[in-house]
């Protein structure tokens, strides 16, 4: 290939890195919590989990915001069938065979965050991008929230 060619190929990629890096960023942490399931109940032991990971996820799984649930009137606690403890100790067995992919995909998540943080940022410093870049990173961040809306 020629310089020129490897010139305007660069380009093309800066340009398509940095309007995508919002967009990256978000999905790699939201995919990263996703791995030990934070953004739902199962995650936390039955407990709701914080409102900005339910709505990550949502974003993440569903592409739009989750919807406000109509209230639930209380209901009488009602006594929890007994659990086989074979199944328990099956289903315990299954995620303990499953951790080690978790941890590994919460790590790329990571990884992945952090190798757009720092793309961005080299972009931004290059003081023949820094418009540029800026430019494409505001319009990457806000093309998905109108989308959103």
């Amino acid at each position: 290939m020629t310089p020129k060619t490897l010139r305007t190929i660069r380009q093309i990629h800066l340009y398509i890195a940095v309007f995508f890096a919002p967009a990256i960023l978000f999905f790699a942490i939201s995919g990263g919590l996703q791995s030990f399931r934070l953004q739902q109940a199962s995650g936390w032991d039955g407990a709701e989990p914080p409102q900005w990971m339910a709505t990550m996820g949502s974003v993440h799984i569903d592409q739009r915001l989750p919807e406000a649930e109509p209230e639930k009137k209380p209901e009488a606690a009602k006594p929890k069938p007994p659990v086989d403890p074979a199944k328990l100790a099956e289903r315990k067995a299954k995620a303990a065979k499953a951790l080690p992919m978790k941890i590994f995909t919460a790590a790329l998540g990571l990884a992945l965050a952090l190798s757009t943080l720092l793309g961005a940022a080299i972009a931004i410093g290059t003081k023949s991008t820094r418009r540029i870049s800026l430019i494409m990173l505001a319009a990457g961040a806000l093309v998905p929230i109108l989308l959103l809306a």
